[in-house]
């Protein structure tokens, strides 16, 4: 839950870096909460809690993506990729499942303890 919340307190900061445990386990508790609220939305018949949610979550999903691509060396703006049907999901979904780089533009590796 530890990277959940440190995702949300970074909720617009689109530079550094983010390791790729940080990035998973942040994705793994958003796609748990989506269901239970789904779920939660079906039982109570409101129709709009998963939307809110989901709206709310965009920009921290957006910004710890843009940061896991800081990680591997590529710029924020290759999420666009994910636009082109299919090979382009596959494509980046590639890229976040990468190993971090050492140091680079975006930072020093978090690996390391140094600060990004």
């Amino acid at each position: 839950m530890d990277y959940f919340i440190g995702a949300l307190k970074k909720y617009a900061d689109f530079t550094g870096r983010a390791r790729r445990k940080e990035y998973w386990m942040f994705y793994l508790i958003y796609m748990i909460l989506i269901v239970v609220i789904s779920i939660l939305d079906a039982v109570i018949g409101a129709g709009f809690l998963s939307a809110i949610f989901t709206l709310g979550m965009l920009v921290p999903s957006i910004s710890i993506a843009a940061r896991r691509l800081h990680d591997i060396g590529r710029s924020g703006w290759w999420q666009l990729i994910a636009f082109i049907p299919l090979i382009g999901l596959i494509i980046l979904i590639v890229f976040l499942a990468q190993d971090g780089h050492d140091a680079n533009e975006y930072g020093e590796n978090p690996k390391s303890g140094a600060p990004a």
